[in-house]
């Protein structure tokens, strides 16, 4: 029979964070596909886990997948793990599942830590939908572009970054995205673990206190929707009853564009419009 191949989510940083399911995985099968042997075998002597190891990064992913499917072949479990998180979310893994699920094998998730959801999770940012852009680019240009695309998104957004590029990533994504809520997720789950809150715009300014070591995750909110404009019969009732309150037009105009979704010139042309100039009309003092 053919074996079966399991892709494991590991700790972000803390080693408790990882399931007893995964554990039990990780003992049973004959092989573990790891981004980095180096890094995973601390993970696995910590929990006494003796189960042979082979290397499956971004280098050698091409050439490693289908020697990996024959083994699944033949019989052999494979669990595929990254050095945190869950494998294949910007992390080696899909084609190694891709290649399998085209054999026919079983693919079996067993979730885990990732920082997408815990970090969303306590963002303070709308939760009800988000998309995953990944890792934003390095050069400058494409980084421009890449969170130009994004300014009409109507979720929030979410992408890697790493800490030295940080400081030039905020500046671009508040030039891009104007000043909308960003949350900047720092060694989640870790020692050290920080979120820093603000907005786009008053993080640029003190970007450069704000470079940490890694890689960061980057939670930035919808732009708020506009204010629906009010209606012209709304505009004329309001100038009206404002107007029979005492005011003078031009102070009308100001206060209602600020709330209606109207410019002030059209407020106060509709006021001439309606009669009584441009004062005040007021109530007779008996």
């Amino acid at each position: 029979m053919a074996g079966t191949l399991y892709v494991v989510a590991t700790p972000l940083g803390n080693l408790e964070d990882i399931t007893l399911r995964a554990l039990r995985v990780l003992k049973e099968v004959d092989c573990i596909a790891a981004e980095d042997t180096r890094h995973s075998r601390k993970l696995l002597t910590h929990y006494g886990i003796a189960t042979p190891l082979t290397s499956y990064h971004d280098h050698v992913e091409r050439a490693r997948a289908p020697r990996l499917v024959e083994r699944l072949k033949a019989g052999e479990d494979i669990a595929l793990i990254s050095d945190a998180g869950t494998p294949g979310i910007a992390d080696p893994g899909y084609r190694l599942v891709r290649a399998a699920i085209d054999a026919g094998l079983r693919v079996v998730p067993i979730p885990g830590a990732s920082v997408v959801i815990a970090g969303l999770s306590v963002a303070g940012v709308p939760t009800d939908r988000f998309t995953f852009e990944g890792f934003v680019p390095a050069k400058s240009a494409a980084r421009r572009a890449f969170f130009a695309r994004l300014r009409s998104e109507d979720r929030t957004i979410v992408c890697f970054e790493a800490g030295r590029r940080l400081a030039a990533t905020l500046r671009d994504l508040a030039a891009e995205l104007g000043d909308r809520q960003v949350v900047i997720g720092r060694e989640v789950t870790k020692l050290y673990e920080d979120f820093v809150r603000d907005t786009a715009v008053a993080l640029a300014a003190r970007a450069d206190d704000l470079i940490p070591r890694g890689e960061v995750t980057l939670f930035v909110a919808p732009a708020e929707a506009p204010a629906q404009a009010a209606s012209e019969a709304e505009i004329r009732a309001a100038v009206a009853r404002l107007r029979d309150e005492g005011m003078h037009l031009k102070e009308i105009a100001k206060q209602l564009a600020k709330a209606s979704g109207w410019s002030a010139r059209d407020i106060y042309r509709i006021g001439l419009e309606q009669g009584g100039g441009a004062g005040a009309t007021g109530r007779a003092c008996t």
